[in-house]
């Protein structure tokens, strides 16, 4: 049931009461809780859209059906569902302030969430583009010293050869480089703190190994951590994306300037499955699992998907020389 609307002759106060209870929010917003001026103008111009939709309506008596209608409308409307989630997120924060300042009594935007896009995945590099990306080696570090040449080498031939999250590469600590040159293996904890295993390919577990005699140049004593800057300490993520685009420049990739470590880790699957069809391994070896999918991953049989990596993707091993 939608909510009743005052009579004509009311409505006009009704309109000042509105904004003027929208700009005690947007004040309590920027004063007490110290939101930058562009959130407060982007909750502003949420709220308008708010406003303009009661048209002399009551905020205090507007109900969830009201908002729904509106919700569709603007959807539509062509408005997105990264846009709407935004605006439901502005007009949510407004009832609560309502509720607090016992204006009403509840949140007619609690229980409502946006519609959902459409995921949009970055778009993958070819083979030919991950290879030249790669092989420019240390060339492509430039004036850099040789020292840095090799931590980047081994850096994105470790995330194209076995897909990481760029927090998950970042977060590799020196212990773990044993196990990925020896066997080829390398364990890391994602998401929700979920652990897999994924396999390294033979020149990425070579490119370690050149990187681990660079390293003990380098590193700080006590710096446990496996990738390191100039100064001895851990690489952060913001720096390592800097150098991939560095690179990626330098090899004169066309588009250089979007490839960043995501765009690897998607052209590992991209091409992985390409060429194994088995969407089961390349999930596991992503982590893109839901809590079923984790517990089938821990009865999954690891050598399965190393079978699926070593004859599938592009660098798992060298190639003969013709």
């Amino acid at each position: 049931m939608l909510p009743v609307r005052a009579s004509a002759a009311a409505e006009g106060c009704i309109a000042i009461e509105n904004a003027a209870k929208v700009k005690d929010w947007l004040a309590v917003l920027t004063a007490q809780r110290r939101q930058a001026s562009n959130t407060a103008k982007n909750y502003a111009r949420d709220l308008q859209r708010l406003l303009d939709a009661a048209d002399n309506l009551d905020v205090c008596v507007i109900n969830t059906a009201f908002i729904r209608r509106q919700i569709a409308h603007l959807h539509a409307g062509g408005l997105s569902g990264r846009s709407l989630a935004r605006l439901l997120s502005a007009w949510r924060g407004f009832f609560r302030y309502l509720q607090q300042t016992e204006k009403r009594r509840d949140n007619p935007c609690a229980n409502l969430r946006p519609p959902k896009s459409p995921r949009k995945l970055p778009g993958a590099l070819s083979v030919e583009a991950c290879m030249a990306l790669l092989d420019a080696g240390g060339g492509a570090a430039g004036e850099d010293d040789e020292r840095l040449g090799r931590r980047d080498q081994a850096m994105f031939e470790l995330f194209y050869s076995s897909g990481l999250r760029l927090a998950e590469l970042a977060a590799l600590d020196f212990t773990d480089l044993a196990t990925m040159v020896e066997t080829g293996e390398v364990r890391v904890t994602g998401k929700r703190d979920k652990t897999r295993i994924v396999p390294v390919g033979e020149q990425a577990r070579q490119a370690l190994a050149a990187w681990k005699e660079a390293r003990a140049a380098l590193a700080n004593p006590d710096e446990p951590a496996l990738f390191v800057g100039r100064r001895g300490k851990r690489l952060g993520v913001r720096m390592i994306e800097l150098r991939l685009a560095r690179r990626a420049l330098l090899s004169n990739l066309t588009g250089a300037r979007r490839v960043h470590p995501h765009i690897l880790r998607h052209s590992f699957a991209s091409h992985l499955l390409q060429s194994s069809g088995d969407l089961r391994a390349v999930q596991e070896m992503l982590g893109h699992s839901s809590i079923a999918s984790t517990q089938v991953y821990t009865h999954l049989d690891f050598q399965h998907l190393s079978r699926v990596y070593d004859q599938a993707h592009p660098r798992a091993r060298y190639r003969e020389e013709e």
